[in-house]
């Protein structure tokens, strides 16, 4: 199989598999090259690198932030941006993702005391046990509550408690998405939409979202995604081509924490062309001047 995976997560954020770990699932499962895209940090890039490098599998160093929406325009609330190809070691880079790592610091308690209000005695220190030590995000409330036995799964603890308008939700703060845009590609990043069919804008209301962030500085779009069908990605493609856009795709592999989600493969049906690579890589410091990142191949 001559295919990739753009967009996975490690322990460093909210995966199960470390990114070792996930390096040599990348090696095994065959893919040309894996991107490490975890949650508001690049902790575990430097490691998968490493392993990349030993195992002889390309890794592409990358993270995905979230960006504040254009709501006031009919557009999402909330929106997130991959960063491919990235300087993991840049300061600026460092500094920006401090910043959402403080607005995560921030709203943990709030939630932990939304709990605490609906008669569930979560304590912060539960969810903690379950992060390890990296960045704590729902996901691992997710886990607390199914230890709890408050809820099944993942799925019914953010549909009752943990998305957007529920008891336990609590908004952070968000980069404009030009200020987000221009603190990855100062990176050397190639900047894209992360799976826009979750937005159920229809492709008139795509294009226009699309438009609107190319203004901002957007490099390009994730066609490829598990919950993308043939159709939706297809549509994509001719956005993308018609505006000039750069492709990326990708399973949003989160190991054990989304059993369903397929390393390269998605729920069964994923294939993203590894010819991919060669618009992705032309984009790279595009804006910056910035050094070029080389896949060991």
């Amino acid at each position: 199989m001559d295919i990739i995976d753009l967009h996975t997560h490690t322990t460093a954020s909210d995966g199960s598999l470390t990114p070792t770990e996930l390096v040599e699932a990348a090696r095994r499962a065959g893919l040309k090259a894996v991107a490490i895209t975890d949650h508001d940090t690049v902790d575990g890039v430097a490691e998968a690198l490493a392993a990349g490098q030993a195992l002889g599998q390309a890794v592409v160093p990358g993270v995905e932030i979230s960006l504040q929406g254009y709501e006031a325009q009919g557009m999402p609330g909330s929106m997130h941006l991959l960063g491919l190809f990235l300087d993991h070691a840049d300061p600026g880079l460092a500094a920006g993702l401090a910043r959402l790592q403080g607005a995560r610091a921030e709203r943990n308690p709030q939630i932990v005391a939304k709990f605490n209000q609906l008669g569930i005695p979560l304590t912060l220190e539960e969810v903690e046990a379950f992060a390890g030590g990296e960045l704590i995000g729902r996901p691992h409330f997710a886990q607390a509550l199914i230890a709890r036995k408050v809820v099944a799964n993942r799925g019914e603890a953010f549909a009752r408690y943990l998305a957007a308008g529920k008891p336990a939700y609590v908004a952070k703060w968000r980069f404009p998405p030009a200020e987000g845009i221009a603190m990855l590609q100062r990176a050397g990043a190639v900047t894209v939409l992360a799976h826009p069919g979750l937005f159920k804008l229809g492709l008139a209301g795509l294009e226009a979202l699309l438009l609107r962030l190319m203004a901002d500085g957007l490099d390009g779009v994730e066609a490829y995604y598990s919950e993308h069908d043939p159709a939706f990605t297809r549509a994509v493609l001719g956005l993308a081509a018609r505006l000039g856009l750069v492709v990326s795709g990708g399973s949003d592999f989160h190991g054990g924490q989304k059993p369903d989600i397929l390393l390269g493969l998605g729920r069964g049906n994923l294939r993203v062309p590894s010819a991919l690579l060669a618009g992705l890589r032309g984009r790279q410091g595009r804006a910056t001047g910035s050094t070029t990142i080389t896949l060991h191949d």
